[in-house]
């Protein structure tokens, strides 16, 4: 069996229990019970308490040693922690609908929709629909899809991987799971980096459920074999000018050319019934053959007539008989659709044969009025009217209202005319305009979404752009969710054909979008494009230094502390060698955040300092704020309350004056979490109050998350044990919405020691467990202390004092490795511990010899 075979076995056991997949992977390795434990290291009792499920959370180490000795993949190993950890392996259940609509002149292919109708009734089953461009491909996969829909209640996926689309690269199989993924719910951070790894957790989230999915335009079978569920209930349908004979366990499904009868029914149901009934004996039939039978070129040529009423069907057959000549770059028997696009073409104006030539080069998937008045240098009113032209004659398409698309084959012809008839710089003059449309309304939405970071982005380029629709946050919004699938390959094109205005540009913008929705795996993209073309044209140190800062931030983001630190540091160089003093500041500012992430408090609070003092010097404000932030946290982490209340103070007051919202939080939650420290509870909550009311209406999702934490925490502190889970479980249940995995860390941890008050000792153990596994998956030292801590009171609680002292005796060593005397808002402290530590020793010793 193939690795990729294995894992799928293996994912459709997601929805088991612990004990089930112990017990299935064990099965599967002709181990017995005795026999796993000798290979692990582990007991038998523990095996065997594993498989009944009266053990559901294991030690880290047992994890591993299991791993080991039942040689899981990666993806297996990602099932079995998140299954000790209690959480699902399957996302939200999302339901998403995302055929497109019916094609509503659809003939025949009545055999073939009968064979896709068979293919519903059984379960995983895959077919691969293939033929020649233009044949009806895609028209049929989604006729059957819309007929078979009902059978799938979990709802149906639609994905262009454009294997063959003019100008197009196809589509990575990697960032397609990713959005796949996202789709299906997957919270961003939880998206893993490698293809493999992400191809197990598409099949783990699929498992179980009923969908249909359709992958339009596939290239190869490699691009499409690691998009195939691995369990039952699924169908899938393919459709690629290739027949797809490498897929395993794949029905595979040759359409042809329209039988003649068909071809003459859908030229006249096109064109109108009343234009071709009194038509002679052999014309229709002629007609249909001239444009080869194929779906699309009959449509088109239907199309020309129904726009000329004084024709009759032999002038179109003459017309297009003239252009039998004309053959097409693509394959044997494509040429007739060349001849149908040529007649559509001639019969424009000038000006639409213009706009018609440059659409061609547009590298996104649609395009509004807007942009193509851009690209075509003309308003975005005029733009529009020549699209309704287009559109009219059938040369483009409209699937949502002002979004204009050209079919693969239609953008395949307008580009080589451009290529012929417009010079090298028209061409590159009309790219740059459409870039520059792009660039200025990108920069619009962003700073009305993120104003308080606009002078860390680079300027857009002048524009004649007039009115865009952008104007609040509502707008900004929708226009990015619309126009990200346009912007992507847009940034891929500009990296490719030497932009470097553009790409410089886009990424430093995107980059900061992307990454507060998650989107880590596209933010990166966009920034390592960024990165190469900065440094592979002219030595563009800015665009460099910006794109190293922007991939620090989403490595820090994800827990990667050294690639994170490596690129921070760099930048930092570049921005000193070329006296870049934003730049400089926020290279430091970055800097201090990594090194807080990782506990490293005196190297944290030194960048801090730096970057204060240098905002200071030139003035930078937001750079000001960020600094004063960063450092308060790290002098409150060393206790040192007093000096980080005078820095957020000072900071609440800057941001209050410039009405800098998102520092007014931060500072406002630094004041809360000072203030409780100090026993002045009543201020504490003042201040929470505030953060959460702001942060909820400013959409601010890390503010809520932070001040629902600490509100939790005030009420646990006042003994409020009720509300104080309740706001825990809001942190849980959003932190894991939007996968960030620290506040996950703090809602169980919070919740542990909840049910610890509350004398359920057995399950603040639990909850710690799971807490510690968190902290030591995301590598936060200080963070594994406090739930070592957590752990050693449930023990002692317990009565099992061995258990209390090795735990302690853990969070004791982090500490004092990591020169912290105190951590947290509970009393976790250095000597608090030691005596805790001492109390348990005498007792320990009076425990009889295997006392569990």
């Amino acid at each position: 069996m193939s690795a990729q075979a294995h894992d799928g076995a293996q994912i459709d056991r997601s929805e088991q229990s612990l004990g089930a997949l112990v017990r299935g992977w064990r099965e599967r390795a002709l181990l017995t019970q005795e026999e796993l434990a000798a290979r692990s290291g582990l007991n038998v009792r523990t095996i065997r308490r594993l498989e009944t499920g009266e053990l559901r959370r294991p030690r880290h180490a047992s994890v591993d040693a299991l791993v080991h000795a039942l040689g899981l993949t990666p993806a297996e190993r990602v099932l079995l922690t998140q299954a000790t950890v209690g959480m699902s392996v399957r996302a939200a259940r999302l339901v998403p609908h995302q055929l497109p609509a019916d094609v509503a002149a659809f003939v025949g292919r009545t055999q073939e929709l009968a064979l896709l109708e068979d293919a519903g009734e059984a379960t995983a089953m895959i077919t691969a629909i293939d033929g020649m461009a233009g044949v009806g491909k895609t028209a049929l996969a989604i006729r059957a899809a819309h007929q078979l829909a009902p059978r799938f209640p979990d709802g149906d996926l639609f994905i262009n991987l454009h294997g063959h689309t003019e100008g197009m690269t196809p589509a990575d199989p990697a960032e397609t799971l990713a959005r796949i993924l996202d789709v299906l719910g997957v919270p961003g951070e939880a998206i893993p980096t490698h293809l493999e790894d992400r191809a197990a957790l598409y099949r783990s989230t699929l498992a179980g459920r009923r969908m249909l999915v359709v992958f339009d335009n596939v290239a190869d079978e490699g691009q499409v074999r690691p998009l195939l569920p691995g369990t039952a209930g699924c169908l899938v349908l393919i459709t690629s000018r290739r027949r797809l004979i490498g897929l395993d366990n794949v029905r595979t499904l040759s359409i042809d050319v329209l039988p003649q009868a068909d071809a003459i029914a859908l030229f006249t149901n096109t064109a109108g019934h009343h234009r071709t009934s009194h038509t002679p004996d052999g014309v229709l039939t002629r007609l249909v053959h001239q444009c080869g039978l194929l779906p699309l070129a009959i449509r088109l040529a239907a199309a020309r007539l129904k726009a000329h009423p004084a024709w009759a069907p032999t002038h179109l057959l003459d017309r297009l008989t003239q252009h039998q000549h004309r053959l097409s770059e693509l394959h044997a028997g494509h040429d007739s659709i060349t001849a149908a696009l040529d007649l559509s073409y001639r019969d424009l104006t000038a000006a639409q044969q213009h706009a018609y030539r440059l659409l061609g080069l547009h590298p996104g998937t649609d395009i509004t009025a807007q942009a193509a008045g851009a690209l075509l240098d003309t308003s975005a009113a005029h733009a529009a009217t020549l699209l309704d032209h287009l559109l009219e004659s059938h040369l483009l398409q409209e699937p949502a209202p002002n979004r204009f698309h050209l079919h693969d084959l239609i953008r395949a012809h307008a580009a080589h005319l451009a290529t012929v008839h417009e010079s090298a710089a028209t061409r590159r003059a009309a790219i740059t305009r459409l870039l520059d449309h792009y660039t200025h309304a990108a920069s619009t939405a962003v700073n009305l979404l993120y104003p308080y970071e606009a002078d860390t982005r680079p300027l857009p380029p002048a524009t004649t752009d007039a009115d865009l629709g952008i104007s609040d946050t509502t707008t900004a919004t929708t226009w990015l969710d619309t126009e990200l699938p346009n912007l992507l390959p847009l940034t891929q094109h500009a990296a490719q054909h030497g932009y470097r205005q553009h790409i410089h540009h886009l990424s430093a913008t995107l980059a900061r979008c992307l990454h507060t929705r998650g989107r880590y795996t596209e933010a990166e993209t966009i920034l390592v494009r960024a990165l190469s073309a900065a440094r592979d044209t002219t030595a563009d140190h800015t665009a460099e230094m910006d794109a190293l800062l922007g991939l620090a931030e989403i490595h820090r983001s994800k827990s990667r502390y050294d690639t994170a630190v490596s690129h921070a540091e760099r930048a930092l160089a570049i921005a000193r060698e070329i006296r870049h003093r934003s730049g400089e500041l926020r290279a430091l500012n970055t800097l201090g955040i990594v090194h807080l992430g990782r506990d490293q408090l005196d190297q944290a609070l030194d960048h801090f300092v730096q970057a204060l003092d240098l905002a200071r010097a030139i003035g930078h404000r937001t750079g000001e704020l960020d600094a004063l932030a960063g450092a308060s946290n790290v002098l409150r982490f060393k206790g040192r309350y007093e000096e980080s209340a005078s820095y957020l103070t000072l900071a609440l007051t800057i941001a209050q004056a410039i009405g800098h919202h998102t520092s007014e939080l931060r500072a406002s939650l630094g004041l809360g979490y000072v203030h409780l420290a100090l026993g002045d509870q009543k201020t504490a909550a003042d201040f929470l109050v505030r953060v959460l009311t702001l942060a909820r209406s400013t959409g601010h999702r890390i503010g809520e998350l932070s001040s629902l934490n600490a509100l939790g925490l005030l009420h646990h502190m006042e003994g409020r044990h009720e509300q104080a889970r309740e706001c825990y479980q809001q942190v849980l249940r959003l932190s894991r919405k939007i996968g960030n995995r620290n506040f996950q860390f703090e809602a169980i941890h919070g919740i542990g020691g909840v049910e610890h008050d509350e004398g359920r000792y057995a399950e603040a153990l639990d909850s710690h467990r799971q807490a510690l596994d968190l902290a030591t998956d995301l590598d936060q030292p200080s963070d594994q202390a406090r739930a070592h801590n957590g752990l050693a009171h449930a023990y002692a609680a317990l009565g099992r004092p061995r258990q209390a002292h090795h735990h302690w005796t853990k969070a004791l060593t982090i500490l004092t490795s990591l020169g912290i005397e105190r951590i947290g808002e509970l009393g976790i402290d250095v000597e608090t511990i030691r005596a805790h530590l001492s109390a348990v020793a005498a007792e320990s010793t009076t425990t009889a010899p295997g006392t569990p």
